[in-house]
């Protein structure tokens, strides 16, 4: 009788707890598809382009930033210096290109005058030309008439058509000079058209210089690329930074995501961009949307050899899932459950 008691509440204590495991999994079967996971946030670290000593610190450790706010302020004395260097060089070749181009106009000018003047002595000589060959037609037509026109008309004539020639010959004489000139003023322009290009490709330069002194200026102060928190100071006041080394770490919690494991039998039941609902330890009574992001290809957790039924159900595939955390309730590290809504009895059973 002593040995009976014992043995009977054991049974009991057996069957209830295989019938609690059997209840367990047939309500496993029948609810949503889903597991267990971690929160994962996005780290941002923050560095600078320039090395400097560190000024000032604006935020403090577990502190919530907006995008744009100053996190970190740097000595920027030798980058403003070289950007007020780099803004004189810009001022003088701005200088020198006005200059240059001021060359250009004026030799185009001359250039201008010079085919203006030619022109005009072309014309008056032509008109000289034509005049002399009236004075010499009157002095023949003087001579070709009988002793009643005096000698001394005819010599007049004469006399006015070796004037006239003579004047034609300085006016074609100016037109050449004109032409020449000129031509040296084109050849002027040319090498004005030079310089004022060089001096527009040194103002480009100076510009360029302008912009990364800026930009190099630009860095001294470090602000927030998003709205975070921060999660690390690795630095203090005074000391000096290498370019490039991480000044601030922050971390988005407005965006998380977290990766749970499917067996093979269910992971027939998801696809990306599927809807998923994320409850954490933390808050009990919430609901937090999610999406699914990727599905692996490849199992994990395999066997070597898939020859059972038991060896198949040991595969699993890591799903990740997009969290929207508008509240920034959830936070990095949490464990978090994850459930496919709509997936109700859809997974295999056994």
């Amino acid at each position: 009788m002593r040995v009976v008691v014992p043995l009977l509440i054991l049974v009991v204590a057996l069957s209830l707890a295989i019938g609690f495991r059997l209840r367990s999994d047939r309500e496993a079967l029948s609810g949503p598809s889903g597991g267990s996971g971690e929160v994962e946030a996005t780290a941002v670290d923050v560095s600078s382009r320039v090395g400097a000593r560190i000024v000032g610190i604006a935020v403090k450790e577990g502190q919530s930033v907006k995008q744009g706010d100053l996190l970190v302020e740097l000595d920027c004395a030798e980058p403003k210096t070289l950007l007020l260097e780099a803004q004189a060089r810009l001022a003088v070749a701005k200088a020198q290109a006005q200059a240059a181009g001021a060359s250009v106009t004026a030799t185009e000018r001359s250039r201008t005058a010079a085919l203006a003047g030619q022109q005009a002595a072309q014309a008056q000589a032509l008109a000289l030309e034509a005049q002399m060959e009236a004075a010499e037609r009157q002095a023949k037509r003087l001579e070709s008439i009988p002793n009643d026109v005096p000698a001394s008309n005819v010599d007049q004539s004469r006399a006015v058509a070796m004037g006239l020639s003579h004047q034609v010959e300085a006016a074609k004489a100016q037109a050449n000079a004109s032409l020449a000139q000129a031509r040296v003023v084109s050849g002027q322009i040319s090498a004005s058209a030079a310089q004022a290009q060089a001096a527009t490709a040194q103002v480009t330069g100076a510009e360029a210089a302008v912009a990364r002194a800026e930009l190099l200026v630009a860095e001294c102060q470090i602000k927030a690329p998003l709205d975070a928190e921060v999660a690390s100071v690795p630095h203090e006041v005074g000391e000096f930074t290498a370019p490039g080394s991480v000044l601030m770490r922050l971390i988005n919690t407005r965006d998380l995501k977290a990766t749970f494991y499917l067996p093979n039998a269910e992971v027939g039941v998801v696809q990306p961009l599927a809807s998923a609902v994320v409850t954490a330890d933390a808050w009990p009574d919430e609901h937090f949307d999610a999406q699914v992001q990727n599905v692996a290809l490849e199992a994990e957790f395999t066997p070597r050899n898939i020859q059972t039924r038991s060896d198949r159900d040991r595969l699993v595939y890591p799903v990740e899932v997009r969290i929207l955390n508008p509240g920034g309730k959830l936070r990095a590290g949490m464990p978090v459950q994850v459930t496919l809504p709509g997936t109700e009895g859809q997974h295999g059973g056994h």
